[in-house]
């Protein structure tokens, strides 16, 4: 079995081609009968099945790759790649990764690392040779390094890219750092705000992606994939964008929270570092099984374990490591991340010692819900140590507080969201999404099961609503609520 030039090898297992095991179909059983949901409500049962939760999502298609002592156990595909047709998905469909398009970018990273040509410390305005990252006015001594643009501490905008729309014309990188047109995004500029602490960005993998080209001389995708996808045996995977036609095969569709396939069936992201990679969920299972491998000592098939320790080592008070968001603690740490672009969603964890993990793709604005309710499905069917999936109580409120909240909150021009009131209950509409339910875990924080979006209102001395923080994949979108 071939794709683009490469062999493919697929462990046992890895699909259901072939009869899985006794314990391993009961585990999938347990697994597919299992989803939990992230939040009680009255009148719903504890446990559903997942096509009735792909049901609810309005989820067209869903991948999965469970890890299970260092290898893929099993793989799965459910559903199809777009709706009112009939091709199924299955474990050689291709989805866009979005944001965790970046670990596997910081693992390239460290490859040049080791090789000597980058420093993890130095100021990356010493290798950029066609560009250079804009200095700050305001914060003393700034310098951005490669360790800051992977842990995502160098306080540099944007958190993140909507990408375009297929056919139309693109931006060159520089057009993308410069935010001179077409770009839709700004220049890539210091937020004054955050300084060098934790603050969430696409940009900063936007800057590697330049650091890279300029100090290799390589076509990005060309280096990714000889550094990473071909020794990962990454088959199914590209940072090509657009995707060649060769492969649109493969690939699913991106759906809207409507139901509606997104024009073009995908928007193309020339920002490939940060939410470029189209891949499939035992793709990026390889690669997180090589992380857990290197950092046990057990492999380098990319960099050496010193690296991948550092990889998972926080940076600078925040929550990821080199390019990895991490939890837990002790001998049940765990990696991960989660992803974004219009019309997918996508979200991997990995446990650094126990050699356990899942991956889960979807093709819909709305399947951020669902990839939390299968991960949750498979920690119960494999008993992840240190790894809860009861779901969340919502948090009480007098129902009348709740029209503080309501209103208009402007994120840019012709960018608006309108958030409502219906008895009881809020609701948030947003350019890209219909009107979708938001439930209370605080005060100020809401979040969304339809999309598994993030709402933290801000708040004035007195106790007004001035705006709205909506966090989606890792990426921060402000708006400023308008007044009445």
């Amino acid at each position: 079995m071939r794709l683009i030039g490469l062999a493919l090898v697929v462990p046992l297992a890895t699909t259901l081609a072939q009869s899985p095991p006794a314990e391993v179909s009961q585990r999938i059983t347990a697994v597919e009968s299992g989803l939990v949901p992230i939040i009680e409500i009255a009148g719903r049962g504890p446990r559903m099945t997942l096509l009735e939760r792909m049901a609810y999502y309005g989820v067209p298609g869903v991948s999965i790759a469970v890890i299970n002592n260092y290898r893929i156990e099993w793989a799965k595909g459910y559903g199809v790649l777009e709706v009112d047709h009939r091709a199924a998905v299955d474990t050689n469909t291709m989805f866009q990764a979005a944001s965790v398009s970046k670990p596997i970018t910081a693992l390239a990273t460290l490859a040049l690392i080791q090789q000597g040509v980058l420093d993890l410390d130095a100021d990356v305005n010493g290798v950029l040779t066609s560009w250079k990252v804009p200095k700050s006015d305001s914060i003393q001594n700034f310098l951005v390094t490669i360790r800051g643009l992977m842990s995502h501490t160098s306080g540099l905008t944007p958190t993140g890219y909507v990408g375009y729309s297929s056919g139309t014309r693109l931006p060159s990188l520089h057009q993308v750092l410069e935010g001179a047109k077409p770009a839709n995004t700004p220049p890539i500029s210091v937020d004054e705000l955050h300084g060098q602490g934790f603050h969430y960005s696409g940009g900063g993998y936007t800057i590697l992606q330049e650091v890279i080209s300029d100090v290799t001389r390589v076509r990005f995708t060309d280096f990714m994939q000889q550094t990473v996808l071909t020794p990962l045996m990454m088959a199914h995977s590209t940072y090509d964008q657009p995707l060649p036609k060769k492969l649109r095969k493969f690939a699913a569709s991106g759906h809207r929270s409507s139901g509606r396939v997104i024009p073009g069936h995908w928007n193309v992201y020339p920002e490939q570092a940060a939410a470029g990679l189209w891949t499939t969920p035992s793709d990026l299972a390889r690669f997180a099984i090589e992380v857990q491998l290197a950092a046990a000592g057990r492999s380098s098939q990319v960099v050496s374990q010193a690296l991948v320790t550092e990889m998972l080592t926080p940076q600078r008070g925040g929550p990821v490591g080199l390019g990895l968001f991490l939890r837990g603690s002790g001998s049940s740490i765990r990696f991960g991340h989660s992803g974004a672009n219009e019309g997918f969603r996508a979200e991997f964890v990995a446990f650094v010692h126990h050699g356990q993990g899942a991956v889960v793709m979807t093709n819909s604005d709305t399947g951020g819900g669902l990839l939390s309710e299968i991960i949750n499905a498979i920690a119960a069917a494999y008993l992840w140590p240190d790894y809860s999936a009861d779901p969340k109580p919502l948090a009480k409120m007098d129902p009348k507080v709740y029209d503080r909240y309501v209103g208009e909150y402007e994120v840019g021009p012709n960018q608006v969201f309108v958030v409502t009131r219906d008895g009881d209950r809020l609701f948030i509409q947003t350019p890209d999404h219909d009107r979708a339910p938001v439930y209370l875990e605080s005060q100020t924080d809401f979040f969304l099961t339809m999309a598994d979006e993030r709402i933290g209102f801000l708040m004035d001395g007195e106790g007004g609503v001035t705006g709205l923080v909506l966090r989606r994949g890792g990426a921060e979108v402000r708006a400023v609520k308008r007044k009445s």
